[in-house]
């Protein structure tokens, strides 16, 4: 029997949405603010994964620029309807206010692969949008609906209505088919299965209390009816009826669970596939504005897969028979089915950037990066600074563990302090720490630690002046909450460390001022705030992930 370890995307990736092909399986993953949009992950066992493409890579149909942290391509779905892939999600411009600003749109392909469509406009509702792909040919986005009014209405809506193909447009009345006093619904997808309409959604909002519901109807307009049964962890009638949720297990490794999608096997078999969080032990300041006291989650939200049954009352449940997910799943009659490992280190002797790499709101085109200029070596042209919201330049990957090593060799010769390029751990725009190599106007060529947390700044080392004109090694070595950089200057040196050990959970979900639902990352950048645009050539980035003792605590 295969065994599937969970989670199987690990690192910042939620909202999974699954879809089968024949003998493929595709996961798209939200992305947030990075770009290229929508991650496309790829699987022909459910237990070997691929990071395959991204849907939105066309600066032409998406434009990130300007949002916010955590705001920009949220909850893709995947579906695919006589040889068609469509994937709904929402672009969110406005999310820390009263009134929400979410649009939602659709692009088809032919091939998973691309190209997509130009993005057709639907109902801005809310955010969470699925398409329902009928017997009858019908289609119908079903999606939850904000309320800015103080106090809203109801706890949570969910609305749904036909979506037509051939005009491309929404038709026909918007109608709620949902409406909850005490349980907010979310992440809702409809799925048909003998004669039954089952409406799906996530409850509970997306932190520890996160769960999943079903519900079930003879028509796709409703009246639904949730499924409520027994074996559901209930502690008051204010609690939400979940199949599947982590909420009364504080101690369980997947935390968060919820927001799922379904699919079936070709032999018949069903999975779900969910959001989780790995937490650690570390927790948030009893007077911190958001969040007191919550635990932090550094690699943000992940997605987990469950074996599923249906029972003879036709209700869907875990096949385990609980209600809280499994760390290790029974995996599929399927043949195994491994992708060639990737080396850990890029020397970038490619014409493109690899798929585990993104930027922030916009494309790395050549106003940018180059991988030509000198070949073997990236080049990075300094733009604005790290808060910007429209032209930085920086790549960055997700951490997908808690202990791993990442480093990078630059030539640099800046002339001024405005001019700075390095080694950076980053959750948002308001909360990195970045090793750099800047220039002082007494100290000439240095290296420095720039420390940022929720807008408070620091140099914790100051300015340590080094050798000009030789190319400098950075690294950064993450143990759970701790991160130790160092560095040396030279081919034949010895790394030193420098700094102190920082404490770096304050880098995860939970912990950030605004954001706080992408995850940490790491990566290289470049700044020039002269505006002339002064280029740093990387040598390599190296990642290494520690598969010993991983765990959060």
């Amino acid at each position: 029997m295969s065994v599937i370890q969970n989670p199987i995307l690990r690192g910042f990736h939620p909202d999974p949405s699954i879809v089968r092909v024949e003998d493929e399986y595709y996961i798209a993953t939200s992305t947030f603010e990075w770009w290229p949009g929508i991650k496309i992950s790829h699987s022909r066992d459910l237990i070997h994964w691929e990071t395959l493409t991204y849907a939105l890579k066309d600066a032409e149909l998406l434009d990130l620029k300007g949002v916010g942290p955590s705001q920009g391509i949220w909850a893709p779905c995947l579906t695919w309807d006589n040889g068609i892939f469509y994937l709904v999600y929402t672009i969110v411009n406005s999310f820390y206010c009263n009134m929400y600003d979410t649009r939602n749109f659709l692009v088809t392909a032919t091939n998973i692969l691309g190209p997509w469509s130009r993005p057709v406009p639907l109902n801005n509702f809310g955010f969470d949008p699925s398409l329902f792909h009928d017997e009858d040919g019908k289609k119908y986005m079903v999606s939850m609906v904000t309320d800015h009014r103080v106090p809203k209405k109801y706890a949570g809506r969910i609305v749904l209505q036909e979506y037509d193909a051939l005009q491309k447009k929404m038709t026909g009345p918007v109608r709620e088919i949902y409406q909850g006093k005490k349980i907010f619904l979310e992440g809702p997808h409809i799925f048909k299965r003998n004669g039954w309409y089952y409406l799906f959604s996530a409850d509970t909002g997306t932190g520890e209390g996160h769960g999943q519901t079903i519900q079930r109807s003879r028509s796709v307009w409703g009246p639904y009816e949730m499924y409520k049964s027994s074996q559901m962890e209930r502690l008051s009638d204010e609690e939400a009826y979940s199949i599947l949720t982590s909420r009364h297990h504080e101690d369980h490794l997947l935390q968060k669970s919820g927001h799922a999608d379904l699919v079936e096997t070709q032999n018949g078999e069903w999975y779900a596939v969910h959001l989780c969080g790995r937490a650690l032990a570390n927790r948030n300041p009893e007077r911190a504005v958001r969040f007191p006291g919550a635990r932090r989650y550094p690699l943000g939200r992940e997605t987990a897969i469950q074996k599923m049954r249906w029972n003879q009352e036709g209700w869907l449940e875990l096949a385990c028979g609980s209600t809280l997910p499994e760390i290790e799943v029974e995996g599929p009659n399927l043949p195994e089915y491994r992708f060639p490992v990737k080396p850990s280190r890029d020397d970038f002797d490619r014409e493109v950037l690899g798929l585990e790499y993104q930027s922030l709101r916009i494309p790395m085109t050549e106003e940018y990066l180059s991988l030509t200029e000198r070949p073997g070596w990236l080049r990075l042209y300094g733009r604005e600074g790290l808060a910007s919201l429209f032209r930085q330049s920086l790549i960055a990957r997700r951490w997908t563990e808690f202990q791993f090593c990442a480093s990078t060799c630059l030539e640099f010769d800046p002339e001024n302090f405005k001019q700075m390029a390095g080694l950076i751990c980053m959750y948002d725009t308001e909360n990195y720490l970045y090793l750099h190599v800047s220039c002082d106007e007494e100290l000439g060529k240095c290296i420095t630690i720039l420390r940022a947390e929720n807008k408070q700044y620091a140099y914790p080392v100051g300015y340590l002046p080094i050798e000009e004109h030789k190319p400098v090694y950075l690294s950064v070595q993450v143990c759970r909450d701790k991160l130790q950089f160092a560095y040396h200057v030279g081919d034949d040196t010895p790394y030193e460390t420098i700094g102190e050990e920082f404490d770096c959970s304050f880098l995860s979900d939970e912990a950030c001022a605004q954001g706080w639902f992408t995850g940490s990352m790491v990566g290289i950048c470049c700044q020039d705030l002269t505006g002339f645009g002064k280029y740093c050539d990387f040598d390599f980035f190296e990642y290494q992930a520690s598969e010993e003792n991983n765990q959060p605590s």
